[in-house]
């Protein structure tokens, strides 16, 4: 008789623990379907906010300046400024466009109280990255450019990200400390963000602005479901099991 106590006591905590062992997955993979929901409900509302702001008439550079230093997001909202581009200062983005290997130049724009801007003023080919294949876009005069708000970034977005290369001034993440002190330019100079040019058609064709990705990945709803349809499949064939067991 001790023997089949002991037996039943020691199946009823291996059920027992099967069970909790069952419910912690459940938990889990329900959590995360709900956690992809909340991700999903973030995205459409930041792709809501690109899709206004990407619209949205340009304003004054101050009036981005006022938005960041009150904390807020400045990432694609529309600006307009003015100044004078310092070429001897590009810096080279290594990046593609339309299928094509090559690079986004930024240069660094005087404004009117000597402070810099860099601007993202496009896409060149791989073989033109010398600006002096390109000297047509090297535009000499004060220049007024409407563009959108990136912030800058405070770190490496990857490790699989190469680093920046300064000796063949080939940047692989967007550095802007680095591309200002790297040609000279104190940091107290440096507006703290970049501005990626819009379309308008440059000199002899080079850099092609407009080169700003909107297309984010929005996968949030197919990851929810697929974690929902796991921890359904789990309760099946828990049931399933279970059922067959007690027969």
């Amino acid at each position: 008789m001790a023997e089949i106590a002991t037996k039943k006591k020691a199946g009823l905590i291996g059920r027992l623990a099967a069970f909790l062992v069952l419910a912690a997955a459940f938990a889990i993979l329900v959590s995360l379907g709900t956690w992809q929901m909340q991700r999903l409900h973030w995205k459409e509302g930041l792709l809501t906010a690109i899709a206004e702001r990407k619209s949205a008439p340009p304003v004054a550079l101050a009036d981005i300046e006022k938005i960041l230093a009150d904390g807020g997001d400045i990432d694609y909202r529309t600006v307009s400024l003015a100044g004078r581009f310092d070429h001897s200062k590009e810096r080279h983005f290594f990046a593609t466009f339309n299928g094509r290997t090559g690079y986004y130049i930024f240069t660094p724009l005087r404004l009117d109280d000597d402070r810099f801007l860099f601007v993202n003023r496009g896409f060149v080919p791989f073989e033109q990255k010398d600006s002096s294949t390109r000297l047509a876009g090297e535009l000499p005069t004060s220049v007024a450019i409407n563009g959108l708000a990136r912030p800058k970034l405070g770190e490496k977005p990857s490790s699989i990200v190469p680093d920046n290369d300064l000796a063949k001034n080939i940047f692989y993440w967007k550095d802007l400390d680095t591309m200002a002190s790297s040609v000279g330019l104190p940091a107290d100079k440096v507006v703290p963000f970049f501005v990626d040019a819009d379309a308008t058609p440059n000199p002899g064709g080079l850099p092609i602005g407009g080169v700003t990705q909107f297309d984010l990945p929005n996968n949030h709803l197919q990851y929810a479901l697929t974690w929902y349809g796991l921890a359904a499949a789990l309760v099946v064939v828990s049931g399933i099991y279970a059922f067959r067991r007690g027969r």
